[in-house]
């Protein structure tokens, strides 16, 4: 009776058996195949290109979505050359797009959020009310700075620093050296800000979500970002310009209809997120979904009343990053590829295995600077190395930070060169890395002191 009561739940909700299936399965050891070796190969070749994407000009998912794809159709190859079952890599699949699915309702939530509060004019509102408060340089700069570091603990790192360029690019048009510095600081405390939430970051999220780091213990890491992100920017305080900027002309924004109640309304969907995970025992995707919903029905008022006839708000949803979305899938299940292969496990016996977790999560936080943050974290949770709370926080702090030292090492820092094309560079920000690295080496010593106990 209990085995078919098992079956029936099963049927009804195949997540839990598909997630009961990828925990019980075994990596293959296959890293010698040359099948696996051309998956590993076509990885590489395809996250160089979404390293390009600036160059270039392609979108990051396009080559990772066709590497996956290609990965998983050499897997099929490879079972069907060796004997093995087919239903092996079927389990592995359905538990990664669990996986994924999670994550994407999360971020759909989140950014729909996020571009609705955009749409009524609630950050250009911000932009306009700091350009007016005749600051100085160096008061614009410590202030752009504080703000995208707390900013970035709600909202995700990349979102932050396209609102902040806007309103630094307005302000200093007349000092291209401020900008240049202030965009490099706004990308330093995004990235620091985003590493003690969980809604900080994608790297925080999947820590939090995989159970690796409770909510409340992600604010440990306060006083380590805090430093991270301080450090740099008192050497780069000295090399602002005095004087203050013009204020621009005809910068006065009105906020839409709702806009401070749907904010209110993102910050109950938030704490209802955390509800379903702390108090529920439920995944906090479904507490987010019933944010969603409140939002809906919002929406839906607001469209009753004359002024907003024409606000929809499935136009938001339309609207929210579908590239960064089928980045993440495609990552998602490209890594898996290499999961399923043997080479995470690999991986983790070299790295985790020979140099300890502390050198290596230090180790993972530089990769960082030149390899996304998503797909190196990704891959350290489905190496599952035996860690503690200390580690699992060093690495979810590593990660974060450890993007700012180059350009190209986060979100962040890849939007700001497009946002602030011509002001802020690669090289720009370069000049700076050594601080920068200073910073995190800071950040680390100060996790040691704070946490290791």
């Amino acid at each position: 009776m209990r085995n078919f009561l098992s079956g029936l739940v099963c049927f009804i909700f195949p997540t839990i058996a598909w997630a009961r299936e990828a925990a019980a399965f075994q990596p293959l050891n296959l890293t010698d195949n040359p099948l696996a070796i051309a998956c590993l190969g076509l990885f590489a070749l395809a996250y160089l290109l979404v390293m390009l994407e600036e160059v270039i000009d392609l979108h990051k998912s396009k080559p990772i979505l066709l590497a996956a794809a290609l990965m998983w159709v050499l897997i099929s190859l490879l079972n069907r050359k060796l004997d093995i079952p087919p239903d092996q890599a079927r389990r592995i699949l359905r538990a990664e797009l669990v996986e994924y699915t999670e994550l994407f309702l999360f971020l759909l939530v989140s950014t729909t959020y996020v571009n609705v509060l955009d749409e009524r004019n609630l950050f250009k509102k911000l932009c306009a009310w700091l350009s007016q408060r005749n600051l100085n340089y160096r008061q614009l700069f410590w202030t752009m700075g504080i703000l995208t570091f707390f900013l970035s603990t709600v909202v995700n790192n990349l979102t932050t620093v396209l609102i902040v360029s806007t309103v630094v690019i307005i302000i200093g048009r007349d000092d291209p050296r401020f900008i240049t510095l202030t965009c490099l600081s706004s990308v330093i405390a995004s990235n620091a800000g985003g590493s003690f939430s969980p809604f900080g970051d994608i790297t925080t999220l999947m820590v939090w979500q995989d159970h690796k780091v409770d909510f409340v213990q992600f604010f440990p890491l306060f006083l380590p970002a805090l430093v991270n992100f301080i450090i740099p920017t008192l050497c780069l305080h000295f090399a602002i310009p005095r004087g203050c900027p013009l204020p621009p002309e005809h910068f006065t924004i009105q906020l839409k209809q709702g806009a401070i109640t749907i904010l209110l309304l993102f910050f109950l969907t938030i704490v209802i997120a955390v509800l379903y995970e702390r108090i529920f025992d439920l995944p906090a995707y479904l507490g987010m979904m019933m944010g969603l919903v409140f939002l809906m029905f919002y929406a839906y008022r607001l469209r009753r009343s004359k002024p907003e006839k024409s606000f929809d708000i499935f136009h938001q949803v339309r609207d929210v990053e579908w590239d960064t979305l089928l980045f993440f899938f495609g990552v998602v299940f490209a890594v898996g590829g290499l999961r399923y292969l043997g080479f995470l496990t690999l991986a983790s016996h070299t790295i985790y295995a020979g140099m300890g977790p502390t050198h290596a999560n230090i180790l993972a936080g530089l990769l960082s600077a030149v390899v996304d943050n998503v797909p190196v974290m990704l891959a350290i949770l489905h190496m599952e190395p035996s860690m503690n709370l200390y580690q699992w926080q060093l690495i979810t702090l590593t990660a974060g930070v450890g993007g700012s030292l180059l350009a190209v090492g986060s979100a962040a820092g890849v939007a700001m060169l497009g946002q602030a094309r011509g002001y802020y560079t690669s090289l720009a920000h370069l000049r700076w890395a050594p601080v920068i690295a200073v910073g995190y080496a800071a950040s680390i010593a100060v996790h040691y002191w704070l946490n290791a106990s």
